[in-house]
């Protein structure tokens, strides 16, 4: 549940310029806050107050900090704050004095930033499914048993059952082979006081485990979203429905390949599809051994887990064949995989404890895209929406409660961080926002959690794309201006061009300047031209264009810090009324949630992928005459992006 204070939004007024900020989350950062409106505010070191170059003026208002070591006591005295260090805890007017600007206005030298779209909070998000309850599928029951007498001498097996069926309910229920194994001294144990844990199954609930005592209040999940590049798990409490802890790393199969493609080719190799099998569930074991530390949870207090990720993961996840996925016709070998137990594919969990993996759809859009569907809220509504998951595998859907159509295209890993010299994931310390000086070529940078760089995730690259074109030092071919070559454009040791994003004075790692090169930039082109023309083609085909689309819901990993114009400017999206945007994130993990926490939402997913007709794309010439045409920025057809054909036609 969100604090009262955290739910509080403030106003924040810039001077000179008259630059209102509406909505600014309580506790936000300054910086931050600036950069994301447009407001240009100096900022080499990242927002660490190692610079000293963001000082502004308080002239009013409630704010905590502003203070770092790099600001003399005779500036703190009369007023000067560092951006970066800035709280806001009220409505606030702030002043960017001159040498603080970049130019001479504290507004963009060129054409104000529209609205950045709706990123919800995850109370928001909580409810973009409505009329669920938490329900779920595992339960745990505390059973407290007469013992056996002369005259009531029956086995221990049907003990436990009529215990079940008299005081909670539950009849013609099986039990699990391992749990009759150890039930005479379960029940014993405890003087016959034992928790049993009932799962629902296609052939009615089932007894996964026995334990002594009562255990009711050890009622746990974990969810999974396997992607790619990145796994994220979260620790669920299925007794309140709350999220306990959450941790991410990359997925330990990126060094058999960074895609799907090179991965499914790997597992044709002898051990090949062991290795992989292997390397995912090491990274499983990891991030759940992270959260289950961080809540002081024992593994065998979790009853269950949840996965959802795209076809060929869940495959190998699972150790089944994803051979001809990859072949014309393209065939997975099962859309609808059984539950199966997680320590027997190598997770560290208790024997009782059954994973289940979503239902995919095709080769090509799998449970990931399925459980974005259900935590969206998608397939509840009447509107015409257009569901975008973003990361190295695109995949969209379009579609509403009566029916949906999907397609998936290969982006790569540009929008994770992969594939970019210094790319990395959304983490602490990535630089997410980036702003560049028309007139000096100069770029302010911002990090997460205000941490010094290391390096620079999938939003910073196309925030620096978009303003390296903004300021004339991009080509829209996506090669350097370089006439524009000087302290920030410069060739490197090999005669390669690069731009200095960061000085290695202001790294986390001194051992170098952080830098953008051409071949970057090129993967970010054909990642975002992948995605454009997958949107364009899945729209085509149900006779639709964007202007048809009532709503448009972002997810992927990176939607939390992607900004709307920065991402138009590029060309990933068209320039389109902000507020039929909505940034979702992490969708994946979205429905692996509700599923989690709800038998009706396991239901619907399943009926969800019944429902969803796919179109493909691997032979569409259509398709590919729309990835040629992308390869530009924004696009080589400027009717979608007039704001940007005035922003360039100025340059000229």
């Amino acid at each position: 549940m969100m604090k009262e204070s955290e739910a509080r939004t403030h106003k924040v007024v810039f001077q000179p310029g008259d630059i209102t900020c509406e909505g600014v989350p309580h506790g936000a950062n300054l910086l931050r806050v600036a950069l994301l409106e447009g407001v240009h505010i100096n900022a080499s070191c990242g927002g660490t107050g190692g610079c000293g170059k963001c000082r502004v003026k308080i002239d009013s208002g409630e704010y905590e900090g502003g203070r770092s070591a790099k600001l003399p006591d005779e500036d703190f005295a009369a007023g000067l704050r560092l951006a970066c260090r800035v709280k806001v805890m009220g409505d606030l007017t702030v002043t960017v004095p001159e040498e603080s600007r970049m130019g001479d206005a504290v507004a963009l030298t060129h054409e104000r930033r529209p609205g950045p779209g709706r990123a919800l909070s995850a109370q928001d998000l909580e409810q973009l499914v409505e009329g669920w309850s938490v329900d779920p599928v595992v339960r745990k029951y505390l059973l407290e048993l007469e013992a056996p007498d002369a005259g009531n001498n029956i086995n221990d097996l049907d003990r436990l059952k009529l215990g079940l069926k008299s005081r909670h309910g539950i009849e013609a229920v099986s039990v699990d082979f391992d749990v009759i194994k150890d039930l005479p001294t379960a029940l014993r144990s405890e003087d016959w006081k034992v928790t049993a844990t009932v799962v629902d199954t296609a052939r009615g609930p089932k007894v996964i485990q026995g334990a002594p005592g009562d255990g009711t209040g050890d009622d746990y999940s974990v969810v999974l979203d396997i992607g790619t590049t990145s796994i994220y798990a979260q620790l669920l409490d299925l007794s309140s429905g709350e999220t306990l802890a959450q941790a991410s790393d990359y997925n330990g199969q990126i060094s058999y390949g960074e895609d799907v493609i090179t991965r499914i080719v790997h597992a044709r190799k002898p051990e090949g599809r062991r290795q992989l099998q292997q390397a995912v569930v090491a990274t499983i074991n990891g991030v759940v051994g992270k959260v289950l530390e961080k809540a002081g949870i024992d593994s065998c207090q979790v009853s269950h887990m949840v996965a959802a990720g795209n076809t060929t993961m869940t495959h190998l996840l699972t150790g089944v064949d994803p051979t001809y996925i990859r072949i014309d016709p393209y065939v997975p070998a099962a859309a609808f995989l059984p539950p199966v137990r997680a320590a027997d594919l190598g997770i560290e969990a208790c024997r009782h404890v059954h994973l289940y993996t979503f239902p995919c759809v095709s080769s090509y859009v799998g449970g990931d895209i399925v459980s974005g569907i259900i935590g969206s809220g998608v397939f509840r509504t009447d509107k015409v929406t257009l569901y975008i998951d973003i990361g190295t595998n695109g995949e969209a859907v379009v579609g509403n409660r009566e029916w949906l159509v999907a397609t998936s295209c290969s982006a790569g890993p540009a929008f994770e961080g992969g594939g970019i010299r210094h790319g990395m994931r959304a983490t602490r310390g990535a630089i997410e926002a980036v702003q560049v000086e028309p007139a000096t070529g100069e770029p302010h940078i911002l990090t997460i959690g205000g941490r010094k760089p290391l390096g620079i995730c999938g939003t910073g690259i196309i925030d620096a794309v978009a303003e390296l074109l903004e300021a004339g030092i991009l080509e829209q071919n996506g090669k350097f201006n370089q006439e524009a070559e000087g302290e920030w454009l410069r060739r490197d040791q090999d005669g390669q061009w690069e731009y200095v994003l960061v000085r290695e004075e202001y790294t986390a790692s001194g051992r170098g300047d952080i830098v953008i090169t051409e071949p970057d930039i090129d993967n970010l082109m054909r990642a975002k031209g992948a995605i454009f023309a997958g949107v364009s083609t899945l729209l085509d085909s149900v006779g639709m264009t964007m202007e048809a689309v009532e709503q448009v819901y972002v997810a992927g990993g990176f939607g939390k810090y992607l900004q709307l114009d920065r991402a138009a400017a590029i060309g990933l999206f068209p320039e389109m009324d902000a507020e039929r945007f909505t940034f979702v994130g992490n969708g994946s993990l979205l429905g692996a949630r509700l599923v989690s926490f709800s038998r009706e939402m396991l239901a619907a997913a399943e009926q969800v992928a019944k429902m969803m007709t796919n179109i493909e794309l691997s032979d569409n010439q259509q398709c590919m005459d729309e990835y040629m045409a992308a390869l530009f920025f924004p696009h080589t057809d400027m009717q979608w992006f007039p704001r940007m054909e005035r922003i360039l036609g100025k340059l000229k």
